[in-house]
C-alpha cells in the first residue's frame, strides 16, 4: 500500500497537466531493441529447427506448455492467449492430436465449445521438454552469484510491465529470496492471519522460528524459498525444506516439506498460489525427493484447494488449540514417485 499525498490539489485551482506526446523513437533506441532480441533468441536456442532436442518446435512447445498448465481451454483462448492466427492453431492442434499427445471433447455446458487437454502421453512427452528448459535457464542463472540473478530477474520484470499490451492485467513472476524478504514473510502472515482469522502474536513468533532456522541452516540443493512479485512488491511466497523429526530434528531421508505458503489477498485469482506449490514440486522431483508433507489448519480452505487439486491427499486430521483458537491441525502429503 502506498500512503496518500498529504494534500491533494484543489479542482478550482489546478488543472490536470496535459499527457506529454511520446517522443520520436531514435534509431540508436531500435537498434539496441533489435540487438537485444539477437542476443536472447540465439542464447536459449530459439532459432534452431527443435528445441532442447526434443521432436518439437518452439510453437509446437509453447502450446504444450500452455496445455499442461491449464486444466481445459479451447482453441480460441489459446490462440487469443499466445496471440496466434487461429488458422495456425488448427494445425498445431492437429499435428499434436495426430500423435495422440491432446485430447478433445464437447463442453458440458455448452456443445458449441471444444475443450482440450493433453493426454498422458501428451503429459509424458511434455515432462522432458519441461525438465530440459529448467535445466537450461539453471545452467543460464548458474554462473552468477545472487545479486547479478536478482539484478536480472528484476530487468525481466522492467522488461515485462512496460512492454505488456494497454489494459492487460499486471503480470507477476517469481524469484528466490533476498535480505529483507524473510522479514516480509513474518510480518504478512502475523498480521495477515490476525485479520483473517483472528489468530494471535504467538502465530507470528511461530513463522519467525521456522524462517530462523530455514536460514540456520539451509542447503540450497535441497532447500528453497520462492517469492511471488508483482509491481515491485511482495505478493506471495512459500518453502520447501526438507522434513524433520518433530522430536529430535533429525532429516527424514528422502521426505521434503512445503511450508509458509501466502498469497496477498490482491493477489489471489491469478494463480500464484497453485504456481507456488507446482514450483516446490517440481524443485521436489529434481532434488531427488520421494515425497512432499505438510500441515496446515482445515479452516484455511482456499490453501487446502490448491494441495488438493495438486495431488496431496489428507493422511491425519487432529483438535488442537493453538494461537488463541481451537482448530483441526490436517496433515496432507503428496507421493512423487
Amino acid at each position: 500500500m502506498h500512503a496518500a499525498r498529504a494534500r491533494a490539489a484543489s479542482p478550482r485551482t489546478a488543472a490536470a497537466a496535459p499527457t506529454p506526446a511520446p517522443a520520436p523513437v531514435s534509431e540508436d533506441a531500435i537498434a539496441a531493441v533489435r540487438r537485444f532480441n539477437r542476443f536472447y533468441t540465439r542464447r536459449i536456442g530459439v532459432l534452431e529447427e527443435r528445441l532442447l532436442e526434443t521432436p518439437f518446435s518452439l510453437a509446437q512447445s509453447r502450446l504444450l506448455w500452455e496445455l499442461a498448465h491449464r486444466e481445459r481451454t479451447t482453441a480460441s483462448e489459446l490462440a487469443r492467449d499466445l496471440g496466434l492466427d487461429r488458422g495456425y492453431m488448427s494445425r498445431l492442434l492437429r499435428g499434436l492430436r495426430e500423435h495422440g499427445l491432446v485430447t478433445s471433447a464437447r463442453a458440458p455446458h455448452d456443445a458449441r465449445h471444444v475443450l482440450l487437454a493433453l493426454t498422458a502421453q501428451g503429459r509424458k512427452a511434455f515432462a522432458p521438454l519441461d525438465r530440459g528448459t529448467q535445466a537450461q535457464v539453471g545452467a543460464m542463472l548458474g554462473v552468477l552469484d545472487d545479486a547479478q540473478r536478482a539484478r536480472l530477474v528484476e530487468a525481466m520484470g522492467t522488461i515485462e510491465r512496460l512492454l505488456a499490451p494497454a489494459g492487460a492485467p499486471a503480470g507477476w513472476l517469481l524469484r528466490a529470496h533476498r535480505p529483507g524478504d524473510l522479514g516480509w514473510v513474518i510480518a504478512r502472515h502475523g498480521g495477515l492471519y490476525a485479520q483473517e482469522y483472528g489468530w494471535d502474536i504467538r502465530f507470528e513468533a511461530l513463522v519467525a522460528r521456522i524462517a530462523a532456522h530455514f536460514v540456520e541452516h539451509l542447503e540450497p540443493a535441497r532447500e528453497a524459498c520462492w517469492i511471488a512479485e508483482r509491481d515491485g512488491t511482495n505478493v506471495g511466497c512459500v518453502f520447501l525444506v526438507q522434513a524433520r523429526d518433530d522430536a529430535t530434528d533429525a532429516v527424514l531421508p528422502g521426505v521434503a516439506q512445503l511450508r509458509l505458503l501466502l498469497v496477498e489477498p490482491g493477489a489471489r485469482g491469478l494463480g500464484i498460489g497453485a504456481r507456488l506449490v507446482d514450483e516446490c514440486e517440481r524443485f521436489a522431483r529434481a532434488a531427488g525427493y520421494r515425497r512432499i508433507v505438510l500441515w496446515t489448519n482445515s479452516v484455511l480452505v482456499a490453501a487446502r484447494g490448491i494441495y488438493a487439486k495438486s495431488g496431496y491427499r489428507l493422511t491425519k486430521s487432529e483438535r488442537h488449540t493453538s494461537f488463541g483458537h481451537a482448530l483441526v491441525g490436517e496433515n496432507w502429503e503428496l507421493e512423487l514417485a
